[in-house]
C-alpha cells in the first residue's frame, strides 16, 4: 500500500493507519516468541493521546499465552494515556483471551462505530453546559 508500508516482524506483518476516530495497528501472520517484542513495541508506539486505539489481530494465524505480553502492554498505555480501546480478534487469539477482560469487538468497522457512539453520548451529557440562554 503506497505511504503505508507494513513492518515485517519477521512471520508477521503490522500496519499502522490513522482514522479520524481511532489508530488503528494490523498485524496479520505468526506471532510467537521471536517477534513479539518488535511488534508490541510498533503498537504501544501507536497509541496517540486522545484517540482512540485498534488492535486488529483477526489476521493472526497463530498466538500463545507467551504473547498475552501484547496485549497487557497495550491495555496499560491505553489506560495511562486514558486512551479507549478495542482488540479485534482471530480465533487462535480468542482462545488466549477468553478468560480475560480486554474490550473486544468483532471488527474494526464495529469498533469504529462503538467509539462514535461513545463521542456522541459525551456530546449529549454536555450540551446542556454549552447551550447559552440569551436574553
Amino acid at each position: 500500500m503506497y505511504g503505508n508500508p507494513a513492518f515485517d516482524c519477521g512471520g508477521a506483518q503490522v500496519r499502522t493507519v490513522c482514522r479520524q476516530l481511532a489508530t488503528v495497528v494490523t498485524v496479520q501472520g505468526t506471532v510467537d516468541a521471536t517477534n513479539i517484542e518488535r511488534i508490541t513495541a510498533l503498537a504501544v508506539r501507536s497509541i496517540i493521546a486522545e484517540k482512540a486505539f485498534i488492535l486488529d489481530l483477526s489476521g493472526v494465524d497463530s498466538f500463545s499465552a507467551h504473547e498475552l505480553s501484547l496485549l497487557s502492554a497495550v491495555d496499560e498505555r491505553c489506560f495511562c494515556s486514558d486512551v479507549d480501546w478495542s482488540l479485534i480478534a482471530s480465533e487462535p487469539v480468542l482462545r488466549e483471551v477468553s478468560d480475560l477482560n480486554f474490550p473486544i469487538a468483532d471488527s474494526v468497522p464495529d469498533a469504529l462505530h462503538q467509539f462514535a457512539e461513545s463521542i456522541d453520548e459525551r456530546r449529549h451529557l454536555f450540551s446542556p453546559l454549552l447551550t447559552v440562554k440569551s436574553a
